[in-house]
């Protein structure tokens, strides 16, 4: 989700079915004196390289008052892309249906957690629903107008950014750990999120591709033969490590992971003088009910500044923990809670959440903007595909990340699997 007004972008990518009449409903719930629409106009809302999973639409509409009074509103379009590719993956697993869900249903249940014990905290945008479309869609508020917008993904979150996503995470998790507590578990859907056995074939075409492209780099890396070999062996077995990787241990901390917990999934509001005021996440798309080393190592490697990302991470994750504690607290949550020696021992044991994240989400992160950043470019191995990969594999930033992650995973033993 992107936040940043653009000066008439292309309209290509706006669907025929996209218009004005559909949002009366919408205008006459949110808008208090709603008369009629006076002007629609549906734009690209993301630049390239900002939102890999969907097509995400800014939709601005003026509309007159009952007093004759005009207003300007916004909202946030998501729709799915079109190629073969990506709907193969909708059919096993359909991200616009979980995360209906999860707007309609999981996040004001999580919400509503905390306000029965006086403490008011807003997860993500409102939903809203459009009568009578056909398709998949989800549509939001749009949180610009309100001051929220995302940070630059490629310089990464510093320390105050950092703790405050790492507060609001710790926050869902909470709340997620007293939900399953007193009314037992998620639904499928939500439980085993994307990593289903009808997807494996898919993932293992996608890993293939990605770990053929990545070891090609990896062998220009300096200081790599410190632990090239085990990369070499583990690169077959990829898929296979993932599976195992994602059932839940009852031994070990389980949470709801947001499943894709990355600086552009979370948005932030701040004071005249730069302070933070507070964060939005979005993007409920790949919910995972599972160990907590999932969102962990996921935001920690892939979003953090890089001067910070290995130096800061106990810290970090302390930070988590010591509020993880406090928030159960407020809730009243009556099981045993994992200490922070725990929690070092889960990160450790399930230390390829770590791998999986700098070889996959953190070359998106840090691949400067371009035209060729796809989803279908990600999984495929054609050649547009393939030399997109080769840029997210080589280029000078990722470069200076990776030399630095992979020795650090390499002496925690990630490396080796799960």
């Amino acid at each position: 989700m992107s936040s940043e007004s653009k000066p008439d972008p292309p309209t290509s990518n706006v669907p025929d079915w996209v218009q004005a009449e559909l949002f009366v409903d919408v205008l006459k719930e949110t808008v208090q004196g709603f008369s009629k629409i006076k002007n629609f106009k549906a734009n690209s809302g993301s630049a390239a390289g900002e939102n890999y999973a969907t097509i995400m639409l800014r939709v601005n509409i003026d509309v007159e008052l009952e007093d004759g009074k005009e207003k300007s509103i916004s909202f946030m379009l998501k729709l799915p892309h079109q190629s073969d590719m990506y709907k193969h993956m909708m059919e096993a697993n359909n991200i616009f249906e979980t995360e209906f869900i999860m707007y309609k249903t999981i996040v004001p249940e999580l919400e509503q957690i905390y306000r029965d014990v006086g403490v008011e905290v807003k997860f993500g945008a409102k939903a809203y629903e459009l009568k009578g479309v056909k398709t998949d869609y989800i549509l939001l508020e749009d949180l610009a107008p309100k001051g929220f917008k995302n940070t630059n993904r490629t310089e990464g979150l510093d320390q105050a950014h950092t703790e405050c996503a790492l507060k609001r995470l710790s926050m869902w998790h909470a709340a997620s750990m007293v939900r399953v507590a007193t009314k037992g578990d998620y639904p499928d859907s939500i439980s085993r999120g994307f990593y289903k056995e009808e997807l494996r074939p898919t993932m293992d075409a996608m890993n293939k591709s990605l770990s053929e492209n990545f070891l090609k780099a990896c062998k220009q890396y300096e200081g790599n033969e410190e632990y090239i070999d085990q990369i070499i062996e583990l690169l077959p077995k990829v898929t296979d490590e993932i599976y195992k990787l994602v059932k839940v241990d009852s031994q070990h901390l389980n949470v709801l992971n947001h499943g894709d917990f990355w600086s552009n999934n979370m948005m932030f509001s701040h004071d005249s003088f730069g302070k933070i005021k507070d964060i939005c996440l979005v993007d409920f798309q790949l919910p995972k009910w599972g160990c907590v080393a999932q969102d962990l190592y996921y935001f920690l490697i892939s979003s953090t500044k890089l001067e910070d990302k290995l130096t800061k991470f106990d810290h970090y994750i302390k930070f988590y923990h010591d509020n993880l504690l406090e928030n159960l607290k407020t809730l009243k949550y009556s099981k045993n809670v994992p200490t922070l020696r725990d929690l070092h021992i889960t990160l450790f044991k399930y230390g390829f959440w770590g791998y999986l994240t700098a070889t996959g989400v953190m070359s998106a992160v840090l691949v400067d903007p371009t035209d060729t950043a796809s989803l279908d470019n990600f999984l495929s191995d054609s050649t547009e595909g393939n030399d997109f990969k080769t840029l997210l594999y080589n280029n000078a930033r990722y470069r200076k990340h990776i030399q630095e992650i992979l020795p650090w995973l390499h002496n925690r033993g990630a490396l080796q699997g799960f």
